[in-house]
């Protein structure tokens, strides 16, 4: 690999160290290494601080995808990568408490698949009240149509 070539497709700011050479569709820089493309950032990485240990991916601590700084890089497991980002897994990992306030622990919440696919938490005490709401109202509707009308 020309590493001379390769520190020249970068800007040095103050913080981060911006790729400006070729990006992929996701804004992840990509660099050409023996007739193949590799992501700028693993190369960075693995220029100046060594190995990536293997089960992990590198994470941009600074968010910014097209930085290669080694600062701004860590090594993490993809759970951890998923979870410090901010899709709707990440999103759904922080809330701590259901919409009626119930916290959220191993006894009182459960996954459960929705229609599009994905997973959610239910709460047991909110689902519980649900189904017992739901019992009273079908109780009900069936008094009320075996009631005839004057």
């Amino acid at each position: 690999m020309n590493e001379a070539l390769f520190w020249a497709k970068v800007d040095f700011t103050n913080t981060c160290w911006v790729w400006t050479a070729c990006k992929d569709a996701r804004g992840y820089g990509r660099f050409g290494v023996d007739r193949s493309n590799k992501k700028a950032h693993r190369l960075s990485y693995e220029l100046l601080i060594g190995p990536i240990p293997e089960g992990t991916e590198i994470d941009h601590v600074c968010r910014n995808k097209s930085c290669i700084n080694p600062d701004h890089l860590e090594a993490v497991t993809h759970r951890e990568n998923v979870l410090r980002g901010e899709s709707p897994s990440a999103k759904c990992a922080v809330v701590t408490h259901c919409a009626k306030g119930h916290e959220f622990t191993p006894e009182n919440n459960y996954p459960y698949l929705m229609k599009n696919g994905r997973y959610r938490r239910r709460c047991k005490q909110c689902h519980l009240a649900d189904g017992i709401k739901r019992r009273q109202r079908r109780k009900a509707e069936k008094i009320l149509d075996s009631v005839t009308p004057l």
